[in-house]
């Protein structure tokens, strides 16, 4: 699954920030842009990979007891419509997200896919108003008008898939 995601990060971190900075990767001496203008705003690290569960306590068992994770309280989101519990990972975090409320975006992604799955990959910024302004420029769909306040009690976004190669991406303000 890192191999799926690094290839598939490639090519949608070009496409939303296509000004980004020369880099390096440690298996090649290409890069992945070459004489782009700088941005107002950066890309950050992976935050966490968001996946949604039909069964919130045996999703959490699973991490904790199972595989020894340490593994947060579940935390209620109204406003997300969701139930969120998050796995440390050391490099990174896993979120399960359980829906909240009959209207949760999560309750249709279930309904679609019985047993759960990913749901979202979240990458941090360093503006998320200036993400947002230039993103809008490229025409890149952002689902909401303003940021609103995730899990981490930090603005975030979330971007259409259509317009970033079939993933939902959440950009949450580092």
């Amino acid at each position: 699954m890192a191999a799926v995601l690094r290839r598939g990060a490639a090519g949608l971190l070009s496409r939303l920030q296509t000004c980004a900075p020369t880099v390096q990767t440690p298996s090649s001496s290409k890069s992945f842009s070459q004489n782009i203008p700088s941005c107002l705003w950066k890309l950050g690290r992976l935050n966490h990979v968001a996946i949604a569960v039909p069964d919130l306590e045996k999703a959490q068992s699973l991490y904790k007891d199972v595989l020894g994770a340490q593994v947060s309280e579940t935390v209620a989101l109204p406003e997300h419509g969701v139930y969120t519990i998050f796995v440390e990972l050391g490099n990174t975090k896993l979120e399960l997200l359980h829906p909240l409320g009959e209207k949760s975006p999560i309750a249709s992604f279930l309904q679609k896919n019985k047993t759960g799955g990913m749901h979202h990959i979240c990458i941090e910024v360093d503006d998320i108003k200036a993400a947002m302004t230039e993103l809008k420029k490229k025409k890149i769909r952002i689902l909401s008008e303003e940021p609103k306040i995730g899990a981490h009690g930090k603005p975030v976004i979330f971007l259409h898939p259509k317009d970033c190669h079939g993933v939902l991406v959440e950009l949450e303000q580092a």
